[in-house]
């Protein structure tokens, strides 16, 4: 069992969180002639990852609404007390909106929205809402699934090393698809996780993947945010994927594609609903279907063949035919977990806590 810290209550409270409270309205819910909207961020706008994609979304926003948005952010904020600071002084500015965009931001946003019932407030990979609270989320383990097919097939030592952040559930059911789809094409294929405690360190990212290259891995996945590791796939002359953006320029030679995040299109809706008055807490789960995740363009470098099995897997996924998460799976100590064509729910996704055969955590 892996031991992890904000996310744990979602093993015993998610499924209640997300379906005893009920959508309610911000304020009085009139029309707004114009909204202000505000973003925080984990990491640098420049990190060319997670944030720059979130901040790429606001951009987006702003040219789709005009007039019609003001758009502010921080960047650079601290998982805890300093996001309860940050998120409040927003609200207290008169913001109608403030979107909170990474997960260790979910319990100061709880508390920050209770205080201030007529500011509407989205929280991005979380799992707790109120009345004035909204939950938004990508399905990235869907892009994860695409890596590992093409890992699958390019790699010579059937070894993936994976440069991770924290061991909550999106990023356990990330290193799961990817193993998942690679062991779909090369059955020993086997993943190394290096845990490097942070969503943007440079330094420490890159150094990992240097050490799971010392042992003997050819491809380098990460769920960080810089091009650390990429960099270093370059300089080694094994592959390697972007995260949340196209990282090509960064390692032209290593990067096969990249998991894209779309939040555009959210941020867009979110506010037209603010300014038509009719905005309620929602639940939001996208992915490549409804254009929250997609593939960044293949490198010329991947084989035709190998191009061909990466699309495969996202047309299956778009419509519905291939989902990475159906049985039979077993678990990292080979026993069986989930059954022949079963599918795992998205309650059990989201509480995700174990790892699949070929998982060296």
């Amino acid at each position: 069992m892996i031991q992890f810290t904000r996310r744990r209550l979602l093993g015993t409270g998610a499924a209640l969180g997300l379906t005893t409270v009920l959508p309610g309205l911000a304020g009085a819910q009139e029309k707004k002639e114009k909204v202000k909207a505000a973003f925080v961020y984990v990491g640098p706008v420049g990190d060319f990852g997670y944030s720059f994609a979130h901040d790429q979304g606001r951009k987006f926003l702003a040219e789709k609404l005009g007039n019609k948005v003001e758009t502010s952010f921080v960047e650079n904020v601290a998982e805890g007390p300093d996001a309860e600071r940050v998120i409040r002084r927003l609200a207290q500015e008169g913001n109608d909106i403030v979107f909170a965009t990474s997960f260790g931001f979910m319990e100061p946003t709880v508390k920050v929205a209770r205080a201030f019932p007529k500011v509407a407030f989205e929280h991005a990979t979380g799992f707790k809402t109120g009345k004035n609270l909204g939950i938004y989320n990508s399905r990235f383990y869907e892009g994860r699934a695409v890596l590992g097919t093409i890992a699958g097939m390019m790699s010579k030592s059937n070894k993936g090393g994976y440069v991770a952040s924290f061991p909550i559930p999106e990023v356990v059911m990330g290193i799961n698809a990817f193993t998942l789809a690679a062991r779909k094409v090369k059955p020993d294929f086997q993943t190394s996780v290096v845990w490097v405690n942070s969503w943007y360190d440079p330094a420490k990212e890159s150094d990992a993947a240097k050490a799971l290259m010392d042992q003997g891995a050819d491809v380098i996945t990460q769920h960080t945010d810089s091009p650390g590791p990429l960099q270093a796939a370059e300089q080694r002359g094994a592959i390697a994927f972007g995260q949340a953006w196209d990282m090509t320029s960064f390692a032209p030679n290593a990067h096969m594609t990249a998991i894209v995040d779309h939040w555009g299109p959210h941020y867009v809706s979110a506010v037209q609903a603010l300014l038509d008055g009719t905005w309620k807490a929602g639940d939001v789960w996208g992915g490549m279907k409804e254009d929250f995740v997609e593939m960044s363009p293949w490198n010329p470098k991947m084989p035709k063949e190998v191009q061909d099995a990466a699309q495969k897997i996202v047309d299956g996924t778009k419509d519905r035919s291939y989902k990475v998460f159906t049985g039979p799976i077993k678990d990292q100590s080979g026993a069986e977990k989930i059954a022949a064509g079963q599918v795992v729910p998205d309650a059990d996704l989201l509480k995700m806590d174990w790892y699949v055969e070929g998982v060296r955590s």
